[in-house]
């Protein structure tokens, strides 16, 4: 199956309801991880499969989500995305974290066990 991409209206739904204004308030039942990516970009390519893994080994407890920066330019923006790869880990309660550039699996992980 892998990672689930994502517009902005499943956004919206999914992860945060950001048009409505205020703080931060998670939507989702469980942890997420949302990779902010572009076609073109090497580094996301390289890292593509590796989020389709990690998104099959943690099917079930995390969502992982992927938002393409050049169709989704608004969401981008909204949270400061300036690079791609950007990972955005979201836990189920507290302040979501950004990670810049592409990292190895077992480092994608090891971030990911910390949310649970």
């Amino acid at each position: 199956m892998g990672a689930i991409h994502l517009t902005k209206d499943e956004f919206l739904r999914k992860v945060a309801d950001i048009d409505a204004g205020g703080e931060w308030k998670f939507l989702g039942d469980k942890p997420a991880v949302i990779d902010f990516y572009a076609p073109w970009c090497g580094p996301c390519k390289m890292l593509s499969p590796v989020i389709d893994e990690v998104a099959n080994e943690y099917e079930g407890r995390v969502d992982i989500y992927k938002i393409s920066v050049d169709d989704e330019q608004e969401l981008a923006s909204h949270f400061g995305v300036r690079s791609v790869p950007t990972l955005f880990f979201i836990p189920l309660s507290g302040t979501p974290q950004m990670s810049l550039g592409a990292m190895p699996k077992g480092q994608l992980k090891a971030t990911i066990d910390a949310l649970l």
